[in-house]
């Protein structure tokens, strides 16, 4: 464990004008960081107008670093996938959720201000899968981890393989919902052939037992 104090000043587009706004963003928070060399780390973007996270292996793990990442945006199959840049306020909370992963509670000083991601949760999807990460290679038992603000906690996931067979479906409980977000983490035994697979996360409706608040992740299933 080690106080890491980094401040970068980060040249933003600023919403409805078209010149540029400089925030500086002090990360201050004692965090274990893992490895520069070769590590996976999650930056985020917008998907369906909420943040959501793909993998990076950026080299260094700076903060001038992670925020560049945010700015370059996501890649061609991260668009197809329904990514988008992240912009106007979904930028800030892209940020934010980017430069306290190591410590999902860690504080971001923002011109002065500090933000937690629990002041974005208007921007945070109901069910957010934070592992596995898009397009990752994953092996059994796969193990998911995310949090999720659903009714009495509870949500269901399926993970298929190329041709949409059901390798396993159940229902999994996060530490809390109804109001407010909780942890989940569980892990996932399956048999594939290696090739493309999709997790699926979603709730049940009371009303009608219809899917609501679905997130799909496509993977890469392997032995």
């Amino acid at each position: 464990m080690r106080r890491l104090l980094p401040t970068l000043a980060i040249a933003l587009l600023a919403a409805g004008c078209g010149g540029t706004k400089t925030l500086t963003v002090t990360e201050t928070t004692t965090v274990t960081r893992p490895s520069a060399a070769g590590a996976t780390v999650r930056v985020y973007f917008l998907r369906d107008g909420k943040v959501a996270p793909v993998a990076r292996s950026p080299g260094s793990i700076a903060a001038t670093i992670l925020a560049a990442a945010v700015d370059a945006g996501p890649t061609a199959a991260e668009r197809a996938a329904g990514f988008a840049p992240a912009t106007g306020r979904g930028r800030l909370a892209a940020l934010v959720y980017t430069l306290s992963q190591f410590d999902p509670r860690a504080p971001v000083e923002v011109e002065g201000k500090r933000y937690t991601r629990a002041d974005f949760e208007d921007l945070t999807p109901t069910i957010l899968v934070e592992a596995p990460l898009p397009f990752q290679p994953v092996s059994s038992p796969l193990r998911v981890m995310g949090t999720a603000n659903t009714f009495e906690a509870t949500f269901d996931y399926e993970l298929l393989d190329a041709g949409g067979k059901v390798l396993s479906h159940h229902f999994e409980t996060a530490t809390s919902g109804s109001g407010t977000r909780g942890t989940f983490d569980f892990t996932v035994p399956f048999t594939a052939p290696n090739g493309p697979g999709r997790l699926v996360l979603f709730e049940e409706s009371a009303a009608d037992g219809s899917r609501i608040h679905q997130v799909e992740i496509p993977l890469t299933l392997t032995r």
